[in-house]
C-alpha cells in the first residue's frame, strides 16, 4: 500500500472511525415497525389502504409538488414519466452518459433511444452550454419538433439527472428545452431532499421521478414516485401504473395497455416512517460532508464534491474528486480502501461504453470521460454521522 492510499484512509477514518464502513445503508430509528404492524393487521398489504394514499400526500406536501403518484422503483417511475411527456418509439432523448443503467433502460422501455450528452464538473449534471452548442450542429427544426439530421429521428425529450444528490443547472437547461421544443422530465431518483435555487428538484420541469431504493436518502426497501403538478398527467400516472383500470366497484374493464407498478402498501408504510425521519438524516448527512471536507482539506490532489451555488444538496453520495494528476491512482485507492473495510465506488461505468448502448448518438463526452477515471464515493450513510 502507498503512501497516498495510506493518507487517504487516515482521512476517512478521521470521520468513520475504526468501524467497518459501508457505501449507504439504511437508518431505521423511527415508527418503522409500528407502521408495518399496523399494516399487516389492516390485512391491506398491497396498494390499497391507508398507507399508500398518506405516503403521496406527504411526499407531495413535502417537495411541494401538487401530486405524487407511487410506483414500485424509480425506474418504473421515469418509464411511466417518460411516456407521459409523449415520448414514441423510435424518439431519441437526451441524457447524460455519466449515469446509472437506469436512466437509458427505462427510455428503451418505451422504445426510444438513449441520446448521450456530457456534463460539468462542478454539478455533475448536464452541462447547459455543451448542449446548447451540440444541439446547434445536429438538430434541425422541423414543424415544431426537433430532428437529428444525422439519425432522422425526433428528439422528444431532455432527462436533467441529479448526480449524488447535487442538483444540476435546471434554468440553463430548461432555456435549451424550450429553444430546441423539447420536453424536461427530471430524473431526480438520488436527490430528494434537494433544492434548486429553493425548488425541490424534481418539480421543476414537465415532470419528476425519485427512487426510495434501499440505498436511497430514504427507503420503502424498493419504490419510487412520479413528481408532477399537471392533474392531468397526475391522473394519467396513476391510471397507468395500475394497470389502465377503469374506476369501477367491481367490474374488470382496462381501456389501454397499462403497467402494474403501483407501490404496495407495505412499502409505502414503511415510507411514512422515514419520510418523518428525512430532516434529521438530511442534517446527518450534511455533517458528515462537512468533516470529510475538513478531514481532505490540506490534500492537493483532491477535493471532496460540494454543492452547486445557490443549491442545497442532499449529499446523497460523498464523492471525492482526484486531481487529473492523480487519476492513475483511483483503482490502488479502491483496492486499498476496500480492503481496510472502507466501501468505496467508483462512479458508474459511462452508458456510451456499455454493450447494449454502444450504437446510441452521442455528444463529444470530454468531461464525463474524465471524471469517469476521477471520482470515488466514500462512505455516506446517515448513520455515520
Amino acid at each position: 500500500m502507498n503512501t497516498f492510499s495510506l493518507r487517504i484512509i487516515h482521512a476517512i477514518r478521521q470521520v468513520v472511525g475504526q468501524q467497518q464502513a459501508n457505501l449507504h445503508e439504511p437508518t431505521f430509528s423511527g415508527n418503522e415497525l409500528k407502521y408495518l404492524q399496523e399494516c399487516i393487521n389492516s390485512s391491506f398489504v398491497s396498494s390499497a389502504g391507508k398507507f399508500v394514499d398518506r405516503f403521496e400526500s406527504e411526499l407531495a406536501a413535502y417537495t411541494r409538488a401538487d401530486y405524487a403518484v407511487a410506483v414500485v422503483n424509480g425506474t418504473a417511475a421515469l418509464h411511466v414519466a417518460l411516456l407521459l411527456a409523449g415520448v414514441k418509439p423510435k424518439d431519441e432523448v437526451l441524457i447524460p452518459s455519466l449515469t446509472f443503467v437506469a436512466t437509458a433502460n427505462a427510455i428503451r422501455y418505451a422504445g426510444a433511444e438513449p441520446h448521450f450528452v456530457d456534463c460539468e464538473q462542478h454539478t455533475l449534471g448536464v452541462d447547459p452550454e455543451a448542449l446548447r452548442h451540440y444541439l446547434s450542429t445536429v438538430i434541425e427544426i422541423r414543424h415544431g419538433q426537433s430532428v437529428n439530421r444525422r439519425t432522422g429521428s425526433v428528439v422528444r425529450a431532455l432527462v436533467p439527472v441529479h448526480v449524488f444528490g447535487h442538483p444540476c443547472d435546471i434554468d440553463g437547461l430548461l432555456s435549451v428545452a424550450r429553444d430546441f421544443h423539447l420536453m424536461v422530465v427530471e430524473d431526480a431518483a438520488e436527490s430528494l431532499g434537494s433544492y434548486y435555487k429553493e425548488k425541490h428538484t424534481g418539480t421543476l420541469g414537465l415532470i419528476g421521478i425519485v427512487s426510495f431504493n434501499g440505498n436511497k436518502t430514504i427507503t420503502t426497501g424498493g419504490g419510487g414516485a412520479i413528481l408532477t403538478s399537471n392533474p392531468e398527467l397526475a391522473y394519467r400516472a396513476k391510471h397507468l401504473c395500475t394497470t389502465a383500470k377503469v374506476p369501477h366497484s367491481w367490474e374488470y374493464s382496462h381501456d389501454k395497455v397499462g403497467f402494474n407498478y403501483r407501490m404496495p402498501s407495505l412499502n409505502a408504510a414503511l415510507g411514512c416512517a422515514q419520510l418523518e425521519q428525512l430532516p434529521q438524516f438530511l442534517e446527518s448527512k450534511r455533517r458528515l460532508f462537512e468533516r470529510y471536507r475538513d478531514a481532505f482539506k490540506d490534500f492537493q490532489a483532491v477535493q471532496v464534491m460540494e454543492e452547486p451555488v445557490d443549491c442545497r444538496s442532499n449529499y446523497w453520495l460523498q464523492a471525492l474528486l482526484l486531481d487529473k494528476s492523480a487519476e492513475d491512482e483511483r483503482d490502488n485507492l479502491l483496492e486499498d480502501t476496500n480492503n481496510a473495510g472502507l466501501m468505496t465506488r467508483p462512479i458508474w461505468t459511462l452508458l456510451h461504453r456499455l454493450a447494449p448502448y454502444q450504437d446510441c448518438p452521442r455528444a463529444p463526452l470530454p468531461v464525463a470521460e474524465s471524471l469517469e477515471l476521477r471520482i470515488l464515493n466514500l462512505p455516506s450513510s446517515a448513520g455515520l454521522s
